[in-house]
Formats: C-alpha cells, structure tokens, sequence
C-alpha cells in the first residue's frame, strides 16, 4: 500500500485516459472518474486484502485492485515497484498512467496509477464510507490479516481449517475466506509454519492450526511494516532463496543446503522445502494416486468377473453361429430359383425356355409326366405352360391379344433353341 501525502487535501487535477479493461469491465469509465473526484477532498485512505480505496468527502469513492503489476507512483519520490530490467530516466506521466492526480494545496503533491498489463480495475463505490466493507466486491472477501486482528483469531482459524476439506493452501489463497494472502505470502508462511501446502486443511493437527495462525499474522504484519521492500526481508525467508526456478545454473536450495521443490496447488506454482514441510495427513497428491490403484484393481476384478459368466455364452454363441451359416447355405443354393433382381429375372426367363425346349414334345397331360421331367442334377422342372390349343380353348380375356404376341414370340426363340 502506498504512502498516500494527498490525505486532507483537495484534487485540483484529475486526469484519466480510458481503458476498456481497466475501468470498463467494471461498469466505470475514464469521464465519470475524473467528474467523481475532480475538487473533492480526500479524506482518508483504506485497505482490505489486495484491495485499496479512497475515502472521499463525499460519494462515490474510488476503489482500486492493482491486478498483476498496477502500481500507485508518487512523483519524485522513490516506491517499491518491479524494479526494470534495464535502468530507465524517470518521466512523469509515466509509462502506462491510467490516471494522474494532483493537489491544490502547498506542498502539491502528484499520483499515477499505472498498469502496464492492464490486469487492474478501478471502480466508483456510490456508498456511505462506513459502508464500503458491507458491499460488493468488498462483502465477499474474507478477514484482513493486518487490518482484522480481532475476527482472525485463532477460534476462527480453526473453525476455517476444519469445515473445509481442500488442500490448505487453496484455501488460504481463496480471497473469500482471508483477504490479502497471494501466492509468494503463502509459501512463505506454510515454510514458517511447516505444514504441506497439499495437505487436506481439516487434517492438520491442533498443534499445526495454532503455528499456522502464528505464522499468517507474522509474515503478513512484517512484509506491511517493511512496505513490501523484499530487500529487508530477513534472511531466512523462503522469499530469498525461491527464485531459482527455470534459472540456468541456479540453486534451487537454502544456505544450509535443503532442496526447494515446486508443486502446483490451487493452480499456482508453489516452493516448498520438503526436508521442512512433512506430509502428516492425507494430501491431495496422494490421494489421486491411491484412487487411480482402486479404479485399476476394480477394472481388473471387474474383468474377471465379465470373463466368468460370458465364456459359455460366447462359445454358444459360436455354436448357433456355426449352425446358421450352415442352415442359409442350403437356402441360398434353393432361393437361387426366385431371383430378386431384374437381371436374374432374365436369366429365370432364358431358363425357363430352355428348359421348354428341352422338354417340347413331352406329353405333360401324363400323371407322371411333371415328375419325370429333370434337370441339372435332379432339380424338379416347373410345369410347362398350356400350349397354343389350350389357350385358344380358354374364355378370351382383355389381355388375349397381348398374351397371343408374347407367345408368338417365344415359340419362335424356342423353335430356334430346338434347332
């Protein structure tokens, strides 16, 4: 949190370039900033967890969320930032302002906020100041460390830890049960209090809850009493010796030689030390791993299981397969007569006269005569159609003339067959 030099004092200039991100995905805009604040008197300036506003004279107030790497900068004086790579000569406004403000009164004192990756929000509380902790997004948030002294208490802590079954630094990163804790802050104090940060919360034991809630209140009130500077940060801090990670021919240890190991909880990459952090509960990596061995050893007995009781029904299945492909066959060889197909149709046609003319002259008035007319291999003949004589001898019908072309026609195909 910055030092704020323009309490009690009246914004004469207030300037603000709009950003869709920044003020907009927030329901603000860059105008109503400037006409909010612009003459009014600050009166006061507030904090809870990652989030900062100004006390105005009167609503709305601003409030702030700094994102990734927003930043309050304060002119001619020297904050804490991420300090650039490369040395830069000092401008006002500065690279990536977002407002600027400045007071009327002596000594004048200018402010920017900057926001290069635009990770940042700013909104307008329209609200009584007394209030702005009992509305959104401030409601929502969990007890301040530093500013809350009196709600976490350790009564409380513990209450947290054991109604809620998650890794235990999931939940200290979840701003809605404690304010203000980020990544590097709870490594830092799971370090100092020796606890795993993927131990489940509702296993620690009575003796780690009450560390834990040491180890919060101290981290936290020393990095506010040392404005974040990390160069103060005593030495022993985990802070120091983390920052090796994806470092070419870094150390990943302490001074004294104890390995740093990076794991992933919450979704953020976390250092721990695990010479110092013993697991002494049920963890989540450990229970992934013990649930994948369940789901492996009930497969396997579920596949003894399926095997048992389908090996008969398999081979009697193959045995009713093999007596139906048997039993079609026959039926394929005797469906041949009744072909479906306008081609086979043709050939039963040409068939059939053939085995008209094979039999032309066979008197088939005779009893025995159908039963005596066979070909290949035995087949039994159809019936030879009534011949001319017969057919004329039959009433006439209104498709006579076309039956009489049509027998014209095929007496002549089998007299040709004949010769």
């Amino acid at each position: 949190m910055p030092e704020i030099g323009e309490v009690g004092k009246t914004l004469s200039v207030v300037k603000a370039q709009h950003d869709e991100n920044v003020f907009g995905k927030v329901g603000t805009s860059a105008a109503e900033f400037e006409k909010s604040l612009l003459g009014k008197k600050v009166v006061d300036a507030k904090q809870q967890g990652k989030y900062f506003w100004l006390v105005m004279s009167s609503p709305p107030h601003p409030l702030f969320h700094f994102g990734m790497a927003g930043w309050w900068k304060i002119r001619d004086l020297e904050t804490a930032y991420y300090k650039p790579t490369k040395k830069e000569e000092p401008t006002w406004p500065p690279k990536y302002w977002k407002f600027i403000l400045e007071t009327s009164d002596d000594p004048k004192s200018e402010h920017a906020f900057v926001d290069f990756r635009r990770f940042g929000r700013i909104r307008l509380v329209d609200c009584a100041a007394e209030e702005m902790r009992n509305v959104s997004p401030l409601k929502e948030n969990g007890p301040d460390p530093v500013a809350d002294k009196d709600i976490l208490t350790e009564e409380w802590l513990v209450q947290k830890l054991q109604s809620k079954h998650v890794p235990v630094k999931a939940l200290l990163l979840d701003q809605a049960n404690i304010s203000g804790i980020g990544n590097w802050v709870g490594d830092e104090l799971l370090y100092n209090a020796k606890i795993h940060p993927e131990q489940y919360s509702n296993t620690l034991s009575p003796a780690q809850m009450k560390q834990l809630h040491e180890s919060i209140h101290y981290v936290c009130s020393t990095a506010v009493e040392l404005l974040a500077e990390s160069d103060r940060f005593p030495e022993e801090w985990l802070f120091k010796h983390r920052w090796a990670k994806g470092k070419k021919d870094a150390p990943q240890r302490l001074p004294n030689g104890a390995k740093i190991k990076f794991v992933t909880v919450g979704g953020r990459t976390s250092a721990i030390v695990p010479s110092v952090q013993k697991k002494t509960g049920e963890v989540a990596a450990d229970v992934k791993e013990r649930d994948s061995e369940e789901e492996e050893n009930g497969a396997e007995e579920d596949e003894v299981e399926e095997q048992k009781p389908k090996s008969k029904p398999k081979r009697k299945a193959q045995e009713d397969g093999e007596e139906d492909d048997q039993k079609p066959a026959s039926k394929k060889k005797s469906n041949k007569k009744t072909p479906t197909t306008s081609k086979g149709k043709k050939q039963a046609r040409k068939d059939e006269e053939a085995i008209t003319a094979q039999v032309d002259g066979v008197d088939t008035s005779h009893p025995t005569a159908e039963a005596n007319i066979t070909v290949n291999g035995g087949k039994k003949l159809p019936k030879p159609k009534a011949t001319k004589s017969e057919e004329a001898s039959k009433p006439p019908t209104k498709s006579s003339k076309r039956d009489e072309s049509s027998g014209r026609r095929r007496s002549a195909r089998i007299s040709t067959n004949g010769k």
